[in-house]
């Protein structure tokens, strides 16, 4: 593609989005976000007390599901406190418009004075 007089190279161009602010997500985004979260990790444990049941029913390793019933106990305090907390601040760049005075004004320019 030619624009004015210059052969412009479009095939190696990146779609990425340009971040122009440091905004952080809507307040929305991050709800949703950590509803998700805390809704993982409470049906986590579900599956940690089952397995707690069936390694005792099965192989009568009561050690075993005493560990996996452990590990379950602090999983509700855990999402409730990552579901209350905000997320962690990007440290992302953020590309801004940084110009020089020289690229807006040559510094040799002919003054023309009226008499």
């Amino acid at each position: 593609m030619e624009v004015g007089g210059s052969v412009v190279n479009t095939s190696h161009r990146d779609d990425t989005p340009v971040l122009i602010t440091e905004a952080e997500p809507s307040m929305d985004d991050q709800q949703a976000l950590r509803r998700r979260r805390y809704a993982w990790m409470m049906a986590s444990r579900i599956p940690c007390l089952v397995g707690a049941v069936v390694v005792f029913q099965v192989w009568q390793l009561w050690w075993l599901a005493l560990i996996i019933v452990a590990i379950s106990i602090p999983l509700p305090w855990m999402a409730v406190l990552i579901a209350n907390d905000r997320p962690v601040r990007k440290s992302e760049d953020v590309n801004r418009f940084r110009r020089s005075h020289r690229s807006i004004e040559s510094p040799n320019h002919q003054v023309i004075e009226g008499t």
